[in-house]
């Protein structure tokens, strides 16, 4: 008799543990297809772009675009630089950034929100940060124009973008360049006498 119980209970648990495992698979398939908790979803959010769209004090923006590889007497630089007190443009000559002009303006908490906002609305962090030799920039785009993007928080780089005007160097940024440079330029008023001086 004992036996006879055991022997018809046996197959209805294994019937019964395959049946939890199938709603389980089902939930988790669910969940995956139909976007799934938001719990999970939240914690995807980008470092960089919670960084970029944070207007505290300490926190800024950076586009820094260097000119083709030559002889360190011709090599010419740029960068522009953006926070919620100022904003500023530097031209460098050579390799070790010796500045030749620049131009430091004013700025305020709401025309960096603006600013911040628009570059966010123009892909400003779109790309994954790049690590190791995919992020080494030294040699690329010999002939060409590199762009670094950076969100800076308390002096600490939060996250770093590049792209070049070279093929086959696309780097880890994934916007358009044209259109950040041109945000980052009409910052500044009055800059094209000071991007004459290194004209590439």
């Amino acid at each position: 008799m004992y036996r006879g119980n055991s022997s018809r209970v046996f197959p209805i648990v294994i019937v019964l543990i395959v049946v939890a495992i199938a709603i389980a698979a089902l939930v988790s398939v669910g969940r995956t297809i139909f976007g799934g908790d938001t719990q999970t979803d939240s914690s995807k959010v980008d470092a960089g772009q919670k960084a970029l769209l944070n207007t505290s004090v300490g926190n800024s923006v950076r586009m820094t675009v260097r000119g083709p590889i030559v002889a360190d007497e011709d090599f010419r630089s740029y960068r522009v630089a953006v926070d919620a007190s100022g904003r500023n443009l530097s031209t460098y000559s050579g390799y070790v950034s010796q500045v030749i002009d620049s131009k430091q303006l004013g700025n305020n908490v709401k025309a960096y929100e603006q600013f911040v906002y628009a570059l966010d609305k123009a892909n400003f962090m779109k790309g994954t940060a790049a690590t190791g030799e995919a992020d080494d920039t030294r040699g690329i785009c010999a002939s060409g124009r590199v762009y670094e993007f950076e969100v800076v928080q308390g002096g600490m780089v939060t996250k770093r973008l590049w792209t070049s005007t070279c093929r086959g160097s696309s780097g880890s940024f994934k916007g358009s360049s044209d259109q950040i440079e041109k945000l980052f330029l009409g910052q500044i008023p009055d800059n094209k006498p000071l991007l004459k001086t290194i004209d590439f």
